[in-house]
């Protein structure tokens, strides 16, 4: 058994007692005073990439006063959003709206979290018809997709089909998820209904494409989500499969909040004179280096989940997330942290959609406040007010240290990071100091009774490795309800309510029938739908694209 596996198990919380504190603190004989590191001198990570075309930066308009009408956004979305109290852009959106709805590619740099969805979303929609819009019957690619949203996780093509669908509310597009950590059957039945956006993960895509039930020969639009990501995760080979499948004069939408080369390198392969566009602050993950409140400690494999159970017990300690790098390791320190009566959820691959959508909710609706989860799991929680950050295991570098760090200290709140160090890892800890000017090299030794644990932290002196009962005040994850998502391909599962449906087509890639553009498009009372005339703006090089070249 490894340190790691007896460390999270083998650890109990009777290690309070006199003897064990004395022995323990015979150990602790660094006699360092404190982790805490000092962030005066930090900055972000210097970072390789190309120069923009278009910023936020000196702005000389007012964006705030700026409506999405005033962008040219069709009366429609504008309702959409209004009714949600959306009215005014954000900047990645004001700056991406002008360029996006003349048919350019655009490369959009910008975090998550900044409102880019609707920068990208807002021309897709005005791009695309939906069941009885006028020019329906016309269009070839009627009840075929012609719209297409790659994400790297399951949680992010979740929340970007939501935000879609807010923003489409006043139309009949119909927008349809494909993911993994579901069955396939509800994904195909909703494709066959008929679906004009399709908002899914790489390898779901690809399985369906394979399958003959997704055909993409339609596809006009094609947002890239999350690039860095992607290619983080290893999804570029897929990704590249699935642009190959698409129209030639498609246009291509990409965002990502880096732009390390291999972006910059399916950028320029994939679209045609793109526009990059960043909006964000150059210095904004400095200030999260500089704000958050950062602790380094080099700690003993089977002592950290004790030292975290101290760390969970801080005054002023709200929602928290530990990361870990495994999945196994994830699942392991969750339960344990759950038998010492803290309420814990875990995130990790290993969960189906459903268990992973409950521990999210449980998160955000404080049943839980603590959710120990991978990397991989965590990327798309979106959520303000965490107070602390615990990795539990060094991070791999820099960036993902501060992207880390980043889940806390938002909105004006302040955050605290705890990093443990094991004394394999210090050489890397090393080169991320370095990298983002922290002066902590050598982290301070510690264990669950370190002086210098409490003082940082503001840890009451009298806790233990438990929570005490009348502390236990929270619901649990238990008391969320798993959702039925159709994982297990049952057909009585709740349907979305779009109507109608599509005709017999063929199943060959590419193929689709000859016969959909005779379908009639009604109401509910049987009257056919007024139409309306629609313009969809595509352009290259200031020219109209002919719609039948590649039909």
């Amino acid at each position: 058994m490894s340190n790691e596996q007896h460390g999270a198990d083998a650890v109990e919380p009777d290690h309070n007692s006199t003897e064990d504190q004395t022995t323990i603190e015979g150990a602790d004989a660094t006699a360092a005073t404190s982790g805490i590191i000092e962030t005066a001198g930090a900055h972000a990570p210097v970072l390789d990439e190309a120069t923009p075309d278009i910023t936020d930066e000196g702005a000389q308009t007012d964006l705030s006063r700026k409506t999405f009408a005033d962008f040219g956004v069709e009366p429609e979305i504008c309702e959409a959003l209004d009714a949600k109290g959306i009215t005014h852009p954000f900047p990645i959106q004001a700056l991406t709206l002008p360029v996006a709805l003349e048919g350019q590619d655009i490369i959009g740099q910008a975090k998550t979290g900044t409102g880019k969805t609707l920068g990208f979303g807002i021309p897709l929609l005005m791009d695309t018809l939906g069941p009885g819009e006028e020019g329906w019957d016309e269009d070839p690619a009627s009840g075929s997709p012609q719209a297409l949203v790659i994400l790297p996780t399951r949680e992010l093509a979740k929340q970007v089909a939501e935000e879609l669908s807010t923003a489409a509310a006043k139309r009949t597009v119909r927008i349809v998820q494909v993911y993994g950590g579901r069955a396939y059957e509800p994904q195909i039945e909703d494709l066959e209904r008929g679906a004009e956006v399709v908002v899914g993960t790489p390898g779901r895509l690809i399985d369906l494409m394979e399958r003959g039930v997704l055909d993409l020969a339609h596809v006009t639009t094609v947002v890239l989500d999350e690039a860095d990501e992607m290619l983080d995760l290893g999804f570029l080979p897929d990704v590249e499969k699935i642009l190959a499948r698409t129209r030639a004069d498609r246009h291509t939408m990409l965002f990502s909040a880096t732009m390390p080369g291999a972006v910059v390198a399916l950028a320029r392969r994939y679209m045609t004179r793109p526009t990059h566009i960043r909006a964000q602050d150059p210095g904004d993950e400095g200030m999260t280096v500089q704000t958050v409140q950062q602790v380094v400690y080099r700690t003993h494999s089977m002592n950290k989940v004790e030292v975290v159970s101290r760390i969970l017990q801080a005054e002023g300690r709200g929602r928290t997330i530990i990361f870990a790098r495994t999945k196994r390791t994830a699942a392991r320190v969750a339960d344990d942290l759950r038998a010492r009566g803290f309420a814990t959820a875990a995130l990790h691959g290993d969960l189906g959609q459903g268990a992973r959508e409950q521990a999210l909710r449980a998160f955000r609706h404080n049943k839980v406040d603590v959710l120990v989860a991978t990397d991989v799991a965590a990327r798309g929680i979106d959520v303000d007010d965490v107070t602390h950050v615990i990795n539990y295991q060094c991070p791999e570098d820099e960036k993902i240290y501060v992207h880390r760090i980043g889940r806390t200290g938002r909105a004006g709140n302040s955050g605290t990071a705890v990093t443990f160090v094991d004394w394999d890892d210090v050489p890397r800890w090393r080169i991320i100091a370095k990298a983002l000017g922290l002066p902590i090299e050598e982290p301070v030794e510690t264990y669950h009774t370190s002086k210098h644990l409490f003082s940082d932290l503001s840890i009451p002196e009298k806790v233990t490795g438990r929570l005490p009962r009348h502390k236990r005040i929270l619901e649990g994850l238990d008391a969320e309800e798993i959702e039925d998502l159709g994982e297990t391909g049952r057909h009585g599962r709740k349907q979305s309510g779009r109507k109608g449906g599509r005709s017999e087509r063929g199943r060959g890639r590419g193929g689709r029938d000859a016969k959909r553009g005779e379908r009639s498009r009604r109401s509910a009372d049987g009257e056919a739908k007024p139409r309306r005339k629609r313009t969809r703006k595509r352009t290259r090089g200031g020219r109209p694209i002919d719609r039948t070249v590649g039909e």
